[in-house]
């Protein structure tokens, strides 16, 4: 399970690739996509895309364009599988969600059965 923001940053590289099977990105095309609230550092991304390479969601390779530090992605299963995953973890959560709304509602309803017999 990826960390708050290794989730960003993987949403941001899956954006960027755009349904291709890799891309070349900067560190500035990652910043301008990730929230503007948040603060990453260059140093702090580059960290969490070689974490994210060694989970197995892209092959990574850095390369130098014009004094600017480039990273050429491949995605493999893991990383195209990345949006199907994400949203099934929120129908998960929703589902244990209502789960315990139901619960929380049948045990009220028990309890004034039980208060009205004795």
């Amino acid at each position: 399970m990826l960390s708050r923001n290794e989730n960003e940053i993987m949403s941001a590289v899956y954006s960027l690739c755009d349904g291709t099977d890799g891309c070349l990105i900067s560190t500035l095309d990652i910043l301008s996509i990730l929230p503007a609230k948040k603060k990453f550092s260059p140093e702090a991304i580059d960290d969490i895309l070689n974490n994210l390479m060694r989970d197995g969601y892209f092959d990574l390779i850095t390369s130098e364009r014009k004094g600017e530090k480039m990273y050429v992605i491949s995605l493999k299963e893991n990383g195209f599988a990345f949006k199907r995953t994400a949203k099934q973890r929120r129908r998960d959560v929703e589902f244990r969600i209502m789960l315990a709304f139901i619960g929380a509602a049948a045990t009220f309803i028990f309890g004034l059965i039980l208060k009205a017999i004795f």
